[in-house]
Formats: structure tokens, sequence, C-alpha cells
């Protein structure tokens, strides 16, 4: 099993990062327009990220950062047009670029989370007394790097979103033949004659451990645990970032803007430790 890995913490966006990110933001108001003094795009990224590091409401950002109303109002102007994801995809092809993706072994699973405020895609969470919450379901490759993402209400059951998550890669999977066979795994969660159609179709070979409570061989048993873990891990990355380890979006849209965006930073601190 491959080491942990510890990522270094990033609070504003790096130079090098922002130089790739710029063209995907638009025409910034230039100073010295008409109107009020425009709040420059990179000033907005690093507030956005302020957010989605400490969970803060939008109008307790700090000063350095505009007002909360700007920084909100930008926010869902590039979420609206994909801006976020745009960013996750140019992250992960450049991943892929410098380090491949492992398309060998992918895992997926999910993490509930809880929405107080209710909203799009939220529902009633069957493991937390029935408060609302949220899904996140995840797709990584092989060392972890988040590669799909779908989400459900927390009352939505995880084999009725394995499709929508493999149909969510922002990047193309390479067929079989150029890639080597594929394998994924999951636990067993997913263990439905429906999830394994869908994988079989898509060229990918399940690794999956039986509901009837029956022990796994033990090497095949060492080998699932050993290729699991990366997409726990990934999921634990991810609530490390405050504003998704409570959902306050009501919006659907927006709340995965913030997932895609903490998965690019994600790229971002695996790339630094190349």
């Amino acid at each position: 099993m491959a080491c942990k890995t510890t990522l270094e913490t990033i609070w504003y966006i790096p130079d090098d990062l922002w130089d790739k990110v710029r063209p995907l933001l638009g025409r910034e108001k230039q100073p010295g327009t008409v109107g009020r003094p425009p709040v420059p795009y990179r000033t907005c990224l690093d507030g956005i990220l302020y957010v989605l590091r400490t969970g803060c409401q939008w109008k307790h950002a700090p000063g350095e950062f505009g007002s909360g109303s700007t920084l909100h109002r930008r926010f869902q102007e590039w979420a609206r047009r994909g801006v976020f994801k745009r960013i996750w995809r140019l992250l992960l092809k450049e991943y892929d670029g410098l380090r491949g993706i492992r398309w060998r072994w992918q895992a997926m699973d999910s993490a509930t989370t809880k929405a107080p405020l209710g909203g799009e895609a939220t529902g009633k969470s069957p493991v937390d007394r029935g408060k609302l919450g949220t899904k996140r379901h995840v797709l990584t490759d092989q060392r972890g790097a988040a590669i799909g993402l779908a989400v459900t209400g927390a009352n939505r059951h995880d084999s009725q979103a394995v499709r929508a998550t493999l149909e969510s890669l922002p990047v193309r999977r390479p067929t079989s033949g150029m890639a080597g066979a594929q394998h994924l795994t999951a636990d067993k969660g997913y263990d439905y004659p429906s999830v394994r159609r869908t994988l079989k179709r898509r060229g990918l070979a399940a690794h999956i451990p039986k509901r009837d409570g029956r022990a796994a061989k033990q090497r095949g048993k060492r080998r699932y645990k050993a290729k699991r873990w990366v997409v726990e891990r990934t999921h634990g990355w991810t609530n490390r970032y405050r504003r998704l380890l409570v959902r306050w979006e009501k919006k659907e849209a927006n709340y995965v803007a913030l997932v895609h965006f903490a998965f690019a930073i994600n790229l971002y601190r695996l790339l630094i430790l190349g």
C-alpha cells in the first residue's frame, strides 16, 4: 500500500496556478471605467477560496477580498458559466500530462454531509435521524485524484448514482485497448446486478464484496483494501474544506461548483508533490 500523503494547505491562488486559470474567467472591467471601482478577478478568486476553506458566510469574508455581496455575485456568475468545472478539467489534464491518470485501478464511494437549509439534491438522511443531507459520489484514479462527481440527496442509494458518476468525467476515458484493463473497487453497498452491468458495459472489471456476508479470499481481500482506501482519503481531503463539510448552498449548481474548485486545488497540490 502506498504511504499516506500530506498536502500543503493553500490559502491564496499561487502565481503559476493563476496564470493557468486566468483565461477561463473572462474579461475584467478595467480600472478607470465608469461605475464602481472593480474588484480584481484574482482577489475574488482568493476570496472564494477563503470561504471554501473556512466555511464562513460570504458577508463575513475579510474586507481584503471586497464585499461579501461582490464575492457571492462573482461566484454565482462563474458557477453558472461552468468556470469551476473548467478549472477542474484544466488541472486534471495537466495532472494527466505530467503524472498520468492511473486508469487501471479506480475507486468509487460516497460521503454524506448535513444540509440544514435543504435545497436541490438534498433529502432525509437515513444515518442522521432523518435530517436533511446531501451525498457526494466520487470516482478517483489509483492515486486518489478525483475524476468523477455526482451529487444526490442523502436518501438516494449509492447504487443509483453509479451511472451519473461515471458519466461526469470532465476528460475522455481511454478505451481498454489504449489503457489496458480497467478495474473499479467499491464497497458492498454497490453489490447489485445493475451496478455490475453498468460497469461491464463501460469495460470496467468490478471488485465489489458480496452483501451475503461471505468472507472474501484473503489475497483478493488484501488487493481490494489496498486499492480502495484512496477514495476514502479523497473524501477526507474534501471535508477539510469547511464549506463542504456542511452544505449551505441551496442551489445544486453552486454546491457542485465549490466541490469542483476543491478538486482542482487538490490536483494542484498533488502536482506540487510531483
